[in-house]
C-alpha cells in the first residue's frame, strides 16, 4: 500500500499525513510549493508538484500509489469560483484519475450539513454544495471510498473525547479534533465496513468509547 494525499499541508491534511507515516505507509504528497510543504511535513514523505486543477499532474503523481486521501477545500477569497473550482472540479479530476488508475481506496474529507443548501456556510460561495457534487461523483464513480464529513473542526490535538460516528444527514452540529478526523480517515483504510460509506463525526463527552472497527460497523 502507498498513498497519495492532497490537501497535505492543510490543518487537516498535514495530520492525515503524520498519522500514516506513524502507521508505516508510504506517503506521497501532491502539493504546490515543494518547500512549503517540506517545511510543514515529516522527511519521510515523497514530494510531488502539481495541482488539482492540472490533470496530468495527478497522473504523474498516483502512478505508483494504491489509495488516495483527498483533504482539499477552498480557501477564503473574494473569487465566486473558488469552491466550484477546488471542491467540485479539482476533486471529480481526482476520482476520474483514481478511476483510471484502478486506485484501492478513496478517502474524501468533506463536511456536516453538505446536503443543507441554506445552511449559513453556503453564503461562502456555495461551498458545501460543491462539496456534495463532489460527494456525489465519488459515489458513481465506482471507486471504492469512505466519505467522511466531520462537524466543525478544531486543531487541539489534546482533545481526547471520545469519537460519535453516525450515518449521513443525521449529525447537523458538533466539533470534533482535526487529529480525530485524520485518524478516521487512515483507519477506514483498513476495514471493509468503512468501503463505500459516508460516515459524520464529532467529538462528544460522556460518550462511550468505541474502536473504529465497531463505529463503522454500526454505519450501514
Amino acid at each position: 500500500m502507498k498513498a497519495l494525499v492532497v490537501g497535505a499541508t492543510g490543518e487537516t491534511g498535514r495530520r492525515i499525513v503524520r498519522v500514516l507515516v506513524a502507521t508505516g505507509i508510504p506517503v506521497k504528497v501532491l502539493v504546490r510549493d515543494r518547500q512549503k510543504a517540506q517545511d510543514i511535513l515529516p522527511n519521510a514523505v515523497e514530494f510531488a508538484v502539481g495541482d488539482v486543477m492540472k490533470r496530468d499532474t495527478i497522473e504523474a503523481a498516483i502512478a505508483d500509489c494504491t489509495v488516495l486521501f483527498c483533504a482539499t477545500g477552498a480557501r477564503p477569497s473574494f473569487d465566486p469560483t473558488g469552491p466550484y473550482q477546488v471542491d467540485y472540479e479539482g476533486t471529480k479530476n481526482l476520482v476520474d484519475v483514481a478511476q483510471a488508475n484502478n486506485i484501492e481506496h478513496f478517502v474524501m474529507v468533506s463536511s456536516l450539513c453538505v446536503s443543507r443548501f441554506f445552511h449559513p456556510l453556503n453564503l461562502f460561495w456555495l461551498v458545501l454544495y460543491w462539496k456534495q457534487q463532489a460527494e456525489d461523483y465519488l459515489a458513481r464513480s465506482g471507486v471504492p471510498y469512505t466519505i467522511v464529513r466531520p462537524g466543525g473542526l478544531k486543531s487541539d490535538d489534546t482533545d481526547d473525547r471520545p469519537l460519535i460516528m453516525a450515518p449521513a444527514d443525521t449529525l447537523f452540529e458538533g466539533n470534533i479534533p482535526r487529529l480525530k478526523v485524520a485518524e478516521t480517515c487512515v483507519a477506514a483504510l483498513n476495514d471493509p465496513a468503512a468501503k463505500n460509506k459516508i460516515v459524520e463525526i464529532i467529538a462528544q463527552e460522556n460518550a462511550a468509547e468505541k474502536s473504529f472497527s465497531e463505529l463503522f460497523a454500526g454505519i450501514s
